[in-house]
């Protein structure tokens, strides 16, 4: 028996992704009567929709403070809005430990377009990762029955910008703007300081 569970937790200004596997320690016997007791590796095989993402300079200290193995597809740009970013396909390699395992990644929601109809949020679903086991005493492919997941996909809602705003907004930056130059203009011509 197996069980998947994946869950975010807020803790002060980060977002973290946990994963906490729990698997049954028995003994698994294959037609080839090739015996195991645990499982020496595992594989979380993580697909992340485009509204998110993982920093990688933020990876490599986390792996030299706790030794987590994380890989990434490919190259995240961390400035890149949601609409014009790519899915990201993350394998996590936690360690096992007495019949569990857990890694925890944080990530980070990315920049969406304003909403023009008033909408507040976006929803962004992170489904959760496929699991991979793997055992250094069996040489032949076992089948499994497949894990069960404890827990329906997570999702995040990301606060978006009111597009309707644009204007009043684009208009008072530049008049504050304009009143800062007048001011600091007159300033420098009434002191002499060039």
């Amino acid at each position: 028996m197996y069980c998947l569970l994946g869950y975010f937790w807020i803790n002060a200004s980060r977002r973290e992704q946990l994963w906490f596997v729990q698997y049954m320690a028995g003994d698994c016997i294959s037609n080839d009567g090739c015996q195991q007791k645990w499982f020496s590796q595992a594989l979380l095989v993580h697909r992340l929709p485009s509204g998110i993402y993982i920093d990688q300079y933020q990876l490599a200290s986390l792996k030299e403070d706790t030794g987590l193995q994380v890989l990434l597809g490919s190259e995240v740009d961390l400035e890149a809005p949601a609409h014009i970013s790519d899915e990201l396909i993350v394998l996590v390699y936690p360690a096992v430990d007495q019949g569990s395992l857990k890694a925890t990644l944080p990530i980070h929601g990315r920049y969406h377009k304003p909403s023009l109809a008033g909408k507040r949020f976006e929803l962004v679903l992170i489904e959760l990762p496929k699991l991979i086991l793997r055992t250094d005493t069996c040489t032949q492919l076992i089948s499994f029955p497949p894990y069960k997941i404890e827990q329906d996909p997570v999702s995040l809602e990301i606060p978006l910008g009111d597009g309707s705003l644009v204007e009043p907004v684009c208009a008072g930056t530049l008049l504050v703007t304009l009143l800062c130059c007048v001011i600091l203009s007159r300033s420098i011509w009434r002191h002499g300081v060039f």
